[in-house]
């Protein structure tokens, strides 16, 4: 279970690091309400992004991406609406976005997709 946990971590670190890489500004982390929580909420100099990110030790099982189904994505809809009006941001102004890792070594393979919904 703790190496689960700190693949989650590890993951979650990559992706901020491939967000501030690209010149993104994280605004938050872990942000958790009633209904769950979003991994990372950033602003791309755009629009503010909610982004979940979903790390695997391999690709053996699938594509981490695979992970986001449309209730899933509903969910994440509804969360970044949620941070949205916690923010003072409007809720159109939040798109969500997935960054799927793989474990390579000692780093990742990073996929990211936008505007998942």
């Amino acid at each position: 279970m703790r190496t689960h946990i700190n693949l989650g971590r590890r993951g979650e670190e990559a992706a901020a690091a491939y967000l501030a890489k690209l010149g993104w500004s994280i605004l938050d982390r872990n942000w958790r309400c009633p209904e769950g929580e979003l991994d990372i909420v950033a602003h791309d100099g755009a629009a503010h992004v909610a982004c979940e990110v979903k790390t695997r030790s391999s690709a053996r099982f699938g594509d981490p991406l695979d992970a986001i189904t449309p209730i899933k994505a509903a969910r994440l809809r509804r969360l970044a609406w949620r941070w949205a009006a916690a923010n003072g941001v409007g809720g159109t102004l939040v798109r969500v976005d997935v960054i799927g890792l793989v474990a390579e070594g000692d780093g990742f393979s990073i996929d990211h997709m936008r505007e998942v919904c």
